[in-house]
């Protein structure tokens, strides 16, 4: 790594000690930093996993039921069901705080469930569709949250190591090559200087 074209000064020396003193204290915060953000990604990916196993178990039976449903009762009178289902759903953003770290994800309100159709000319199997139905908007709505504060998480460990891979391959080795070096120039000047001094000396004594 190639040293920074300073002038070889005590008071340089002195601010780059100081420099790199900085450099390695902010690299141990951002390692600590990148470490929770990890733990906490795959904390919610560990969450985005269940929620797909729980979405993947209700559509294999909210999808038969449907079928079975449009069998018993036949497609226009499903159809009919299906235009009578008013809902009102009120998405808004909610910050959300991940190890020490606030992020905006978004929050879905879902009304109550509510029969819009009569009971006559339906079966029980209607209903246990319209249940399934309702479920799976849920679960779904719950995993738009979680992918988004994960996308978010994500992006954040990215520059965070971009970071500490800048402090770890640049700032650091350069600092402290740079500070070798004017400790070197500064010695040798150091030599020299005393160098002279004890031949100043001997000329002085003879």
């Amino acid at each position: 790594m190639a040293k920074l074209n300073i002038a070889p000064t005590k008071s340089n020396l002195l601010a780059m000690k100081e420099q790199l003193a900085s450099a390695q204290n902010g690299y141990e915060l951002l390692e600590q930093k990148r470490e929770i953000l990890v733990m906490e990604l795959m904390r919610m990916v560990d969450k985005v996993k269940v929620l797909e196993r729980d979405i993947d178990k209700l559509i294999n039976r909210a999808y038969p039921a449907l079928k079975r449903m449009l069998l018993r009762v036949g497609g226009d009178r499903v159809e009919q069901m299906a235009r009578a289902v008013r809902y009102d759903f009120k998405i808004k953003e909610k910050p959300v705080t991940i190890g020490g770290m606030n992020f905006s994800s978004i929050d879905v309100d879902l009304p109550e469930r509510q029969l819009f159709y009569s009971f006559l000319g339906t079966f029980s199997s209607c209903d246990e569709v319209m249940v399934d139905f309702f479920n799976l908007l849920r679960l779904l709505t719950d995993m738009a949250s979680i992918r988004t504060i994960v996308w978010r998480l994500a992006g954040e460990v990215k520059k965070t190591q971009r970071r500490v891979n800048a402090l770890d391959k640049m700032v650091i080795p350069q600092a402290s090559e740079t500070k070798k070096y004017i400790e070197s120039q500064l010695e040798e000047r150091e030599r020299d200087n005393t160098f002279v001094l004890k031949a100043l000396k001997n000329k002085v004594k003879s």
